[in-house]
């Protein structure tokens, strides 16, 4: 079973190094530039991967995020974001058990995580 990995991120830099970078290793990507986009497509499975940008425009990645975290089998979700520690934290409370990548994005560390 291939794993998709969906990109929540409005940066399209950003968005395409991801996309490269993670169907290099292997991984079916779907990207997406803002939320809507994303509501949009069908559910993510509960064995995908979900990597959203807390800073999108229209609806929040944590709006996002705590959406994903509602449904009955939710996939996995890792933010990632540009911002202060001290914002992301503000963004996410109450969120538990949520990794968290710093941007720029170290590539090891994302694999670590996949």
């Amino acid at each position: 079973m291939t794993v998709t990995v969906h990109i929540l991120e409005d940066d399209p830099g950003v968005s395409d190094s991801l996309d490269l970078l993670l169907r290099g290793m292997g991984y079916r990507t779907v990207a997406y530039p803002d939320a809507e986009s994303f509501f949009e497509g069908a559910l993510p499975a509960s064995g995908d991967t979900v990597l959203v940008d807390l800073r999108l425009p229209g609806i929040s990645g944590a709006q996002v995020v705590r959406w994903l975290r509602s449904l009955g089998a939710p996939p996995r979700v890792i933010v990632i974001s540009g911002q202060a520690r001290a914002a992301i934290d503000a963004q996410i409370a109450g969120i538990d058990h949520l990794e968290v990548l710093r941007k720029p994005l170290n590539p090891q560390k994302l694999a670590a995580l996949l």
